[in-house]
């Protein structure tokens, strides 16, 4: 002992070898919750493949178009047929068109059309944001439409004699590509006939225009009223000929456990269960990525175009959920959005002295936004240009119409499969090798399908850095700035 005094007991340090320790099953960081996967309905898909019959869609809808900014800005020449207007034009014209496009750089609140001049010129976004401005009944300026890279607009000027209808401004620093009708009259006459091609493809888009639905869906003739000797319409309703279809896509891994570990080493918890366990918590954590994520069934990458909008001012406002209420308006069941998104809403509402309700989710508050939960999921990707700052950076957030019976965003997967320990997962003992190493196999089968366009909507270029200032001024105003 120090100081010269005498031992008079066991030290604890030592006695503490004969005591018995109580331990924790093993955690996990990167477990969420996965509320998607609990608020999806899944559909049993028999055979592994789900296919979804729509009727048939008569007017090509509008595509945005890929523009590669490596070398300038470019476009192939068959994404022009990304424009209603032009999906019917001859391969011909629409080579021709392409090569007649120029580039323009425009500043931030430069005017480009405006309502009533007769400019005639198509504009595709390259880099930036503009806004589409129209005057309303009592002569203001009304927004009704923001558009971003990849969209277009003044398509229908090219064609037509009478002044624009709309006014356009940019709200970003953009880059764009533009189509003067002078330089559209000069393609047409490179080559004798071409004109009247023209022509002829966009008086038939027009014409067809008009038998459709705003949904490009040829209208159901019928007839209504107490009118006496009317002929009664026939119709039909044609389906599409080639209904798309999700196979199950699936997530594997091969758990490798020493029979040493789990012969010598398996209580208090058992070696075998704690290492599925946590390989599951993965594979889950896995699913709900993908169902966001990935390339052919993600919900971010299956979005309509129509069905995505910007926000004004870069950070998510009241406003800008209500605009995505207004395109999932059918039964809308719960936004989803990443936490620093939800936490940038929930500054904007404070900014706008508005408190969110909360609703219990699972055991858990989370905020809601007229009546729906803002379930949170970190799934939802920041992208941002400073790799090292987690808190800069742009998402999305997703509004969802769920189950089959509303035509909305279902969850697929195969229940009963060999092996199975949960729905659709199963896990097989593929045996053991020379060293004693017992091998299992993890298996999860999975797909999501969108039943119908309107089922599902993206609000983009979500910033999530911006912060007000909310210094007291003597005035009793509040002053706004940007504090990172």
């Amino acid at each position: 002992m120090s100081d010269g005094l005498l031992q008079r007991s066991v030290t604890t340090a030592v006695a503490r070898n004969l005591a018995n320790t109580t331990k924790t099953s093993p955690k996990m960081m990167s477990i969420t919750p996965r509320w998607l996967l609990s608020l999806l309905p899944w559909v049993q898909v028999d055979g592994g493949t789900y296919r979804v019959n729509r009727t048939k869609v008569e007017l090509r809808k509008a595509t945005r178009i890929g523009i590669d900014l490596t070398n300038g800005a470019s476009f192939p020449a068959e994404a022009l047929r990304s424009v209603p207007l032009f999906s019917a034009l001859p391969d011909e014209i629409i080579s021709l068109m392409a090569t007649r496009f120029r580039i323009e750089e425009v500043s931030l609140g430069n005017t480009l059309i405006v309502e009533g001049s007769d400019l005639s010129k198509f504009f595709i976004i390259a880099q930036g944001q503009v806004e589409v401005l129209s005057k309303g009944a009592h002569g203001t300026d009304l927004r009704i439409a923001l558009l971003a890279e990849g969209e277009f607009f003044g398509e229908t000027d090219l064609v037509s004699d009478k002044p624009s209808d709309i006014t356009v401004r940019t709200t970003t620093p953009c880059v764009l590509l533009t189509l003067s009708q002078k330089d559209l009259e000069g393609v047409l006459n490179e080559v004798p006939g071409l004109k009247n091609h023209f022509r002829q493809a966009i008086d038939e888009y027009l014409e067809l225009r008009s038998t459709v639905n705003r949904y490009g869906e040829r209208n159901i003739d019928l007839v209504s009223g107490f009118a006496e000797n009317v002929e009664i319409p026939e119709t039909f309703v044609d389906y599409s000929a080639n209904p798309r279809e999700y196979s199950l896509s699936a997530i594997q891994t091969v758990v490798r456990v020493h029979t040493r570990v789990s012969d010598l080493y398996n209580g208090p918890y058992n070696q075998i269960e704690e290492q599925m366990r946590l390989t599951i918590e993965g594979i889950k954590e896995r699913q709900e990525w993908e169902l966001i994520n990935n390339q052919k069934f993600g919900l971010i990458h299956s979005a309509d175009p129509s069905m995505r909008i910007s926000t004004r001012y870069g950070a998510p406002t009241p406003d800008d959920l209500d605009d995505l209420l207004a395109l999932v308006w059918k039964k809308p069941a719960f936004f989803l959005a990443h936490p620093k998104a939800i936490a940038a809403f929930e500054r904007e509402c404070t900014w706008r002295g508005t408190v969110p309700p909360t609703v219990n989710l699972f055991g858990t508050e989370v905020i809601t936004w007229r009546g729906l939960p803002i379930v949170p999921c970190d799934k939802l990707e920041l992208t941002s240009r400073y790799q090292s700052n987690e808190w800069l950076g742009t998402t999305s957030i997703l509004l969802l119409r769920i189950g089959e019976e509303d035509q909305g965003v279902v969850g697929l997967h195969q229940t009963g499969i060999p092996g199975e320990i949960s729905p659709s997962l199963s896990a097989r003992l593929m045996g053991l090798d020379s060293l004693g190493v017992a091998s299992y196999l993890l298996t999860h089968y999975f797909s999501a399908a969108i039943l119908t366009d309107d089922a599902l909507g993206v609000l983009e270029n979500v910033e999530v850095g911006y912060y007000h200032n909310y210094q007291h001024r003597t005035t009793g105003s509040f002053e706004d700035g940007l504090g990172i």
